[in-house]
C-alpha cells in the first residue's frame, strides 16, 4: 500500500511539470493595425506560435485602417473584459496609451510590436525593426545612384506616428553627405490611393523629378502606378520603397521600383507574443527586441518572398 502511495504522489509531480499539464491556458490578445498583407503574416505567424504552443490561446483583432484609433481602443477594452493575461498589439497610434493603461492596471501585461509609444513606462516590451537603421538602408543605396542636385520627392507614412517618421528620419541620414534636393513631400496615411495622389502631384510639380522615397508598401506601390500612367519610361525616376509588400514584388519586375526595405512579420510577431507568453510565465525578457530589415532589389527578392 505505501508503495502504490509513493507511486501515485511521483506520478502527480511528473504530470504538475509538464509544460502546459493541468494549467489553464495562457489567454492573450493579439491587435494589428489594418487588412494589409504585412499584417496577415504577422497574425500567420501567432496562430502558428498558437499551434505549436497548446497552453496558449489568442484571441485576434485588427482595425480598419492606418488611423483607426478607436478601433484599436475598442479592441484593447473587450479583451481586457475577456479575461486576457496579455496584449500584444501594433499600435496604430501613440493615443491608445490611455487604454493600455487601464489594461496593464488590470493586470494585462503589454508587448507593442512594429511602433513604440515613445515615452509610455508601461509596456514590457517593444518587438520591432528598428525604423531608424531600417531608414538609413534605404538612403544608403539612393546615396549610391543619385547625384549631387538631383531631386527627391517623399511619400510619408502618417506623420506623428514615431516607426513611421523614423523611416524618413533614417532615410534622410542615409543621404547625409549629398546635395540632393527635397523638392515636395506628403502624407499617404500608407494607402496606396495617398500614394498615387502624392505621387502624381510631385511628379506634375517637378517635371525633372530623379526619385522618390516611399516610407511605406502601398503608397510604393502607389506611386509606380503614377509614374506608369505618366508614362514614363522606367528607369527614368529612381523609386525605393518600404516593406516590401502590397505590389511592391510586381513593380520591381516591371523595373519601374528600384528597391525596398524588408522588415520579418513572422519573425517580429514570433518574438512579440513568446516574450509576452514569457513575462505573464515570470520569466525575464528584453525590452527591445529587434526583429531585423533588409534591402531588397530586384535581383535578391526572392530571398525574401
Amino acid at each position: 500500500m505505501k508503495l502504490k502511495i509513493v507511486l501515485g504522489a511521483l506520478a502527480l509531480l511528473a504530470v504538475a511539470g509538464e509544460p502546459g499539464a493541468a494549467q489553464e491556458k495562457v489567454k492573450l490578445g493579439f491587435i494589428t493595425k489594418f487588412p494589409v498583407p504585412f499584417f496577415a503574416t504577422m497574425e500567420n505567424a501567432a496562430k502558428a506560435y498558437a499551434a505549436a504552443h497548446p497552453g496558449v490561446e489568442i484571441t485576434f483583432g485588427q482595425g480598419t485602417s492606418a488611423t483607426d484609433i478607436e478601433g484599436q481602443i475598442s479592441l484593447i477594452e473587450s479583451m481586457v473584459t475577456n479575461g486576457v493575461q496579455g496584449i500584444a498589439i501594433t499600435p496604430v497610434d501613440p493615443t491608445v496609451a490611455s487604454a493600455l493603461d487601464k489594461a496593464v492596471a488590470a493586470g494585462v501585461k503589454v508587448v507593442l510590436m512594429d511602433n513604440n509609444i515613445p515615452d509610455w513606462k508601461n509596456k514590457t516590451a517593444l518587438a520591432t525593426t528598428d525604423n531608424y537603421a531600417a531608414g538609413k538602408l534605404a538612403g544608403g543605396y539612393l546615396k549610391t545612384v543619385l547625384k549631387d542636385g538631383d531631386t527627391l520627392g517623399i511619400l510619408e507614412g502618417v506623420p506623428g506616428v514615431p516607426a513611421l517618421d523614423d523611416r524618413v528620419k533614417g532615410m534622410l541620414e542615409g543621404l547625409q553627405g549629398m546635395d540632393v534636393k527635397i523638392v515636395g513631400r506628403g502624407a499617404t496615411n500608407c494607402t496606396e490611393e495617398l500614394g498615387i495622389s502624392v505621387a502624381e502631384d510631385l511628379l506634375t510639380k517637378n517635371p525633372d523629378l530623379k526619385a522618390i522615397y516611399a516610407a511605406c508598401g502601398p503608397p510604393a506601390a502607389g506611386a509606380s502606378r503614377a509614374i506608369k500612367n505618366a508614362g514614363i519610361a522606367p528607369g527614368k525616376i529612381v523609386l525605393v520603397g518600404f516593406d516590401f509588400c502590397c505590389g511592391e514584388e510586381e513593380a520591381l519586375k516591371a523595373d519601374i521600383e528600384d528597391a525596398t526595405v524588408a522588415q520579418f512579420p513572422a519573425k517580429m510577431a514570433n518574438l512579440g507574443v513568446d516574450a509576452l507568453v514569457k513575462s505573464i510565465q515570470g520569466q525575464k525578457v528584453e525590452s527591445l527586441i529587434d526583429s531585423g530589415a533588409a534591402l531588397v532589389t530586384k535581383g535578391n527578392m526572392d530571398k525574401f518572398k
